[in-house]
């Protein structure tokens, strides 16, 4: 039975943060934390969908810095028992030059009927031409962007789907220009996005899983997590 698990995490931050690198910074705490264990230290090095996502810090800084003494929170999810058991038990006093966690608490997001998903971090999709909307379509961009939660659903849960059902009703661009974002010294470009969930069964098992491993692309480095509208 899919199960999308939530923790919470409480951070100390040991030194002032841009907003820019918010993600960045998290991403390497968790990657510190799968060196503790061998086996999610080999699943760490693998080219396959890693199965969490995680959301920044917050409360938001308006002038785009946290800072050094402040406490912040954020959310990681995930469809994964074994890696949810693990963030509880080993972040819990994880820490880099630039954060330590102080608690983490969990909880299983409800399955309820889904009326929309929403952006929270941007949602990137990389073609080898750059920016899709310089070189695809929007039904391209919703392709891959469904295509994806469908091979993430395959892989996950074993189980294949008509790639031609339906899973939104609409989607929609939050952005009126791209979004930049840094990865390892380069600049990516995201879109945040707000996805209105068919009513199918199948779309709203899709939709919940979506809440577990993100959308689109680099899911661990932070990007594609949403947020949920209940029916």
């Amino acid at each position: 039975m899919l199960k999308v698990y939530e923790l919470s995490l409480k951070t100390y931050l040991l030194e002032n943060i841009e907003e820019k690198n918010v993600l960045q910074s998290i991403a390497e705490l968790i990657d510190k934390s799968f060196t503790k264990n061998s086996e999610l230290a080999e699943f760490h090095e693998t080219n396959t969908y890693k199965k969490y996502v995680f959301n920044a810090l917050y409360p938001i800084e308006r002038n785009k810095v946290y800072f050094k003494g402040r406490i912040y929170s954020f959310q990681i999810r995930t469809v994964d028992e074994k890696l949810c058991s693990h963030f509880e038990k080993v972040l819990v006093n994880e820490y880099t030059d630039k954060l330590k966690v102080l608690t983490v608490q969990k909880r299983v997001v409800p399955k309820k009927n889904i009326e929309k998903l929403y952006s929270i971090t941007p949602c990137i999709e990389k073609f080898e031409e750059g920016y899709w909307k310089n070189n695809h379509s929007v039904e391209e961009f919703e392709k891959r962007l469904t295509d994806n939660l469908i091979k993430k659903y395959a892989q996950i849960l074993g189980e294949k789907i008509d790639k031609d059902i339906e899973l939104f009703t609409l989607i929609s661009f939050d952005n009126k220009k791209p979004i930049g974002v840094n990865y390892k010294g380069v600049k990516l470009l995201g879109d945040k996005v707000t996805l209105y969930v068919a009513g199918n069964s199948t779309a709203q098992e899709i939709a919940y899983l979506a809440l577990g491993t993100g959308i689109l692309e680099m899911n661990a480095r932070g990007y594609g997590y949403v947020n949920y509208k209940w029916m």
